[in-house]
């Protein structure tokens, strides 16, 4: 029997969660009013105890807020992106008022995320107005735009491996693979024949990402032969909102879809499809592992709850040997 903690926002449906790389039970999840589409947005910070989960914190936004980031560098500081176009930096210590707005996207902002490698410290934003914009920690005026994407931008992500390397996922059925010092997009794979709204880098190969997309699949690719996946992973019966690889097991990943469920996968199996957690009653849009906890899973859905649980398929002793 699965144990599942839910923290519930009344009025406020869920975009985004994250983990905190720093402090073991704290996670934020971003929020919006009326699904997104209409009214303001809010920044939660909660952490979970043996009870439950509890809020911290938490700022209204003027605006629906889509995705959230943990700095990589300060464990009170995090940057969420909004729908009037700003990211916004706040500090979970002691800040009512964010420590610094940006303003330079033209439309939503829905990706945002922190880069993880040393020294750098990057901050990396996608938005509807189909550019990729990279910033310094302290939310300075941008300092590189990529552009290229002919579609809204879904995601934005860092490679755990590549320094100054983001890729991006596009409305236009491309995964795009910058550098971000060229500022020239390396390498471009017509991953979909439809909208993808994710993609994420394998923590242990850094040829290797998912995408997921509109038509309901999940497809892992090798950067070094792109002509068709390695793997494509198929069971949801809407589109794929979010796709996030394990930090425990190089082949382990879920998804989360607008058909309400989280699914497990070891691309690694012959039959990949692990666990579908069907636990929520409204579109699922953030996801996370959480990476102090072995396979504990955070989601966030419209239905107005975050959750935390470890699903039995990872935790009953049937998971091989990590890399």
């Amino acid at each position: 029997m699965m144990t599942t903690k839910v923290f519930r926002s009344p009025g406020r449906h869920g975009y985004a969660v994250e983990a905190s790389p720093f402090i073991p039970n704290r996670l934020a999840c971003a929020a919006s009013q009326y699904y997104g589409i209409a009214g303001s947005g809010s920044l939660l910070v909660l952490d979970q105890t043996d009870a439950g989960m509890f809020l911290v914190r938490s700022w209204d936004w003027g605006d629906g807020l889509f995705d959230v980031a943990w700095s990589e560098a300060n464990e009170h500081v995090l940057v969420a992106g909004g729908g009037d176009g700003s990211l916004q930096l706040w500090d979970s210590a002691n800040q009512t008022a964010p420590l610094r707005v940006a303003r330079e996207h033209t439309q939503e902002v829905y990706a945002v995320d922190w880069s993880q490698t040393r020294g750098e410290n990057l901050l990396g934003s996608g938005s509807w107005d189909r550019t990729v914009k990279v910033w310094d920690q302290n939310l300075g005026p941008s300092l590189v735009t990529l552009r290229g994407h002919e579609g809204v931008v879904y995601s934005a992500i860092w490679s755990p491996h590549i320094p100054g390397c983001i890729a991006s996922a596009s409305g236009d059925g491309t995964l795009r693979v910058w550098d971000v010092k060229a500022a020239l997009c390396r390498l471009a794979v017509p991953a979909h024949k439809a909208e993808i709204l994710s993609c994420d880098w394998c923590k242990y190969d850094q040829n290797l990402l998912a995408t997921g997309s509109v038509d309901c699949s999940v497809c892992v690719w090798d950067l070094r032969n792109v002509r068709q996946p390695v793997s494509r992973l198929l069971g949801h019966t809407y589109a794929v909102r979010r796709v996030k690889f394990s930090p425990f097991s190089q082949t382990l990943l879920a998804s989360c879809s607008y058909d309400f469920t989280v699914r497990l996968w070891d691309f690694g199996q012959s039959q990949p499809l692990l666990d579908t957690v069907e636990h929520h009653s409204e579109f699922v849009c953030g996801l996370d592992f959480n990476l102090h906890v072995p396979h504990q899973v955070l989601d966030c859905s419209w239905d107005e709850t975050v959750k935390i649980y470890s699903p039995a398929c990872l935790t009953a002793g049937t998971r091989p040997a990590e890399p």
